[in-house]
């Protein structure tokens, strides 16, 4: 099991090893797991990034972000502004249904909301508004509608999971519940368990995703050693 020492320092590595990023703007702390975030960056972009290379790392159960934005002079923008980029921004991307995304600005925090199709829709709507300058921060109130009311096919699924090498091998049990897909296992890291969902959430006639995966390292060993 890593130490408290080690995963700090892996994630400090981490952190540092993402051009976007300044390691020395982020502070880390580790305990039992968990892995705090702090100090000030530049750009909403900047702390997706710090969080995201956190959770890679093999150990982390789960990161508390408490990373602050201070925008430069150049960065700011006014709510009409960013609006104005959000709705730009939307139409140039062919995977975001512009016209069924709903748009508030408020204080520089984008909120968008709606009904569309596909999970994938609303994360490449989420990491288009996040590279945008003014940003401080994006709320998700974007529901999935599927275009299908066929069953969700259980089989398909964990083929799909099966297939994927960073899960390979690794048991996951899914279950269906109508329109939601329900993910229980234990994986070795963030990364494995966001695979999953999103490998799930491209299953048609999925609405939700419950993504009970528990991250525990040690415990899939002991596990594996004893098959």
């Amino acid at each position: 099991m890593k130490t408290n020492e080690v995963l700090q320092k892996d994630v400090q590595d981490a952190i540092k090893w993402e051009p976007l990023l300044n390691a020395a703007e982020i502070g880390v702390t580790a305990k039992d797991g968990i892995i705090t975030l702090t100090g000030t960056v530049n750009s909403f972009m900047k702390k997706m990034e710090a969080e995201d290379a956190a959770k890679k790392v093999k150990g982390v159960k789960a990161v508390v972000e408490n990373i602050d934005i201070k925008l430069s002079n150049n960065s700011k923008a006014s709510d009409n502004e960013i609006a104005n980029d959000v709705v730009n921004a939307f139409k140039w991307d062919i995977e975001i249904p512009g016209d069924d995304v709903k748009v508030k600005v408020e204080d520089g925090w984008v909120t968008l909301s709606g009904n569309i199709k596909w999970n994938y829709q609303r994360e490449a709507a989420k990491k288009a508004v996040s590279k945008l300058c003014g940003v401080k921060g994006v709320i998700i109130n974007i529901k999935i509608e599927s275009e299908t009311d066929d069953e969700i096919n259980k089989k398909n699924i964990e083929s799909a999971l099966d297939r994927n090498w960073t899960i390979n091998g690794i048991d996951i049990h899914v279950e269906i519940a109508g329109h939601k897909v329900i993910l229980k296992g234990i994986v070795d890291s963030w990364y494995q368990k966001e695979e999953a969902g999103r490998i799930a959430w491209n299953a048609p006639g999925v609405w939700e995703v419950d993504n009970e995966i528990l991250i525990d390292y040690i415990t899939r060993l002991s596990r594996n050693s004893l098959m």
